[in-house]
């Protein structure tokens, strides 16, 4: 998954273990793809469904471009997510399996070429949440105590 991040959901990879991830196309307007660009896209809260056999975005803001004609645009509108059939079919399945959900994971500029991330994940407990807290504590006070001593 290489390619210039436009876009990141951090609370995701916070709330959710990543099971598994898929690099897909998304269907956009031009004026959404120059958004987009710009980085005027906001991740959080977004995810994505299964309907009717396709893959679509739900939640996922996209700002207005500022140069394009703004009446009538919903920034909260489904994109669908271009997906082979069995992927979708592996999707769908795993959807509907408890205690997993998807969730688009990052926003990538690939060969110019904007593509979504999308992670299938497992919510993580409390004390999983407490623990990431814990460790990145710790691993900043070791950080901090060897920049002091190399000086």
């Amino acid at each position: 998954m290489d390619g210039k991040i436009l876009a990141k959901n951090k609370k995701a990879y916070f709330d959710y273990e990543v099971v598994e991830k898929y690099e897909t196309g998304i269907v956009l307007t031009g004026p959404e793809v120059k958004s987009i660009k710009e980085s005027h896209v906001q991740l959080k809260g977004s995810f994505v469904s299964v309907v009717n056999g396709r893959v679509v975005t739900e939640n996922m803001h996209v700002s207005p471009y500022r140069y394009a004609p703004h009446e009538g645009y919903d920034p909260l509108r489904r994109r669908e997510l271009l997906l082979k059939r069995k992927e979708i079919d592996h999707l769908a399945g795993l959807s509907n399996q408890k205690g997993f959900t998807l969730i688009p994971l990052e926003i990538i500029l690939k060969k110019n070429l904007v593509k979504v991330v999308l992670g299938v994940c497992r919510g993580k407990k409390q004390h999983d949440k407490r623990d990431v807290l814990k460790r990145r504590a710790m691993t900043r006070e070791i950080d901090q105590g060897l920049k002091k001593f190399s000086r």
